[in-house]
């Protein structure tokens, strides 16, 4: 029998379960779900982080409700690359190349690469930063963290990496503890997450428009979509595919809330200023406590593990798909070299990088967030495009009120892209 964990195996042994009651229909969404979590979490990773600790730090709780129009529009999207994963059982990148041709995929993947690379990088130097905090020098911990990435990712097959993966979604709850432990004013912060909040400030809405780049990245939606491939979901696991986008999406946003929460009630209100997550880290062992500042740092180092493993694999997802390459994690090396290597390159790279001194990572980290920006409208119309072709999705296109909605939920992302784009270069 094959290890691999499709969807067809888990439907034979849970089809009676599911036919005699709720809780055995639970068992089944439990032993389905991953990608819409795994790929939920992995978008607070370092950069994340930093941007929420930012909004918190420099603008208090001014920014909390914006989370609550972000949890939507990321389910809409989500749930669109989710249900083309199970209708079609190819990747994004495949369906892009299929119905607009190599040339367009060939570009749109070497703007991919680049991006993931730079967001790879950051999420190296976040393990070195937090690392760092704990005593311990980059120059053991990156090397260390490449090489426990790549054989954990080389070294296994689907099964046994997303149970990893999961485990590692555990972990962002540090954030929440951390959260709680800063003794938070809850009616306060009630009012905040209900009461819209717009000032006509460039950088109140340069913030507001990189936490929604932030959350809502082009990597996601090839990642989601690879992985629900390789993992065997079928459209009549549809069902339990959607409740995984949805619980990701909370999931992600509750982790980013209390972020924005703790850094508000504890560096906003001193009026401390914060550049990068490492800063917010150390800066909240004086206010909320020794072991709410570690609580912080090892989160940190989760998230940025946890990304580090997860970017380069999509970039390896993507890039084969396109190019009609083997991607699979249920191949060996000499069955997928192209897959493996490509992984192999970005976390050599990745970690490599950050090794060098005086390297400009601010800029890294930068331009690699305008490349998103840029990147995401495109990726966002391929995707509408696809959803409503019914030689692909059949009678799951999307209907007429739901292309209302996520045709608005696009302008209206493209719009802020496009703020964010500018701001970034004007600034």
């Amino acid at each position: 029998m094959s290890e691999q964990l499709d969807g067809k195996t888990l439907r034979g042994v849970f089809q009676r379960l599911k036919q005699r009651g709720l809780w055995k229909s639970l068992a089944l969404f439990f032993a389905l779900i991953g990608p819409g979590i795994i790929t939920s979490n992995v978008d607070n990773d370092a950069g994340g982080i930093t941007t929420y600790s930012l909004a918190g730090a420099q603008f208090g709780l001014s920014l909390l409700w914006i989370l609550t129009p972000i949890t939507i529009a990321l389910i809409i999207i989500q749930e669109m690359c989710a249900r083309m994963g199970v209708v079609s059982g190819k990747g994004l990148s495949d369906l892009i190349r299929e119905r607009f041709g190599a040339k367009v995929t060939f570009y749109l993947m070497i703007a991919l690469f680049l991006t993931n690379l730079g967001n790879t990088i950051s999420e190296f130097a976040g393990v070195a930063a937090s690392m760092e905090i704990f005593g311990l020098s980059k120059y053991i911990s990156v090397p260390v963290s490449a090489f426990f990435v790549w054989w954990l990712v080389v070294k296994g097959n689907y099964k046994s990496v997303e149970k990893v993966f999961l485990v590692a979604c555990l972990f962002y709850l540090s954030y929440i503890i951390s959260g709680f432990m800063g003794k938070p004013d809850w009616s306060l912060i009630g009012t905040a997450l209900i009461t819209p909040t717009v000032k006509l400030d460039p950088a109140f809405l340069t913030m507001a428009v990189g936490i929604i780049g932030t959350t809502i990245a082009p990597w996601m939606q090839f990642y989601l979509q690879s992985s629900i491939v390789d993992k065997g979901l079928k459209a009549e696991d549809y069902q339990y595919t959607r409740m995984d986008v949805i619980v990701g999406s909370f999931m992600v946003n509750i982790v980013a809330f209390f972020i924005i929460l703790l850094c508000a009630i504890t560096l906003f209100q001193n009026g401390i200023r914060i550049e990068t997550a490492k800063d917010a880290a150390l800066a909240l062992a004086p206010l909320a406590g020794k072991y709410c500042a570690l609580l912080f740092a090892f989160g940190l180092l989760n998230a940025s593990l946890f990304a580090a493993s997860i970017l380069p694999l999509s970039t390896s997802y993507t890039i084969c798909e396109a190019f009609g390459w083997e991607s699979s994690l249920n191949h060996k090396f000499v069955e997928a070299p192209q897959f493996y290597g490509l992984y192999t390159l970005m976390i050599f790279l990745g970690a490599g990088i950050i090794l060098f001194p005086n390297m400009p990572l601010i800029s890294i980290m930068y331009y690699s967030q305008v490349l998103n920006g840029m990147m995401l409208p495109f990726i966002l119309i391929f995707m509408l495009l696809l959803i409503n072709d019914r030689r692909i999705m059949g009678d799951y296109v999307n209907g007429r009120f739901m292309n209302v909605i996520t045709w608005s939920t696009v302008i209206f992302l493209i719009l802020l892209s496009g703020t964010m784009v500018i701001t970034s270069l004007i600034q």
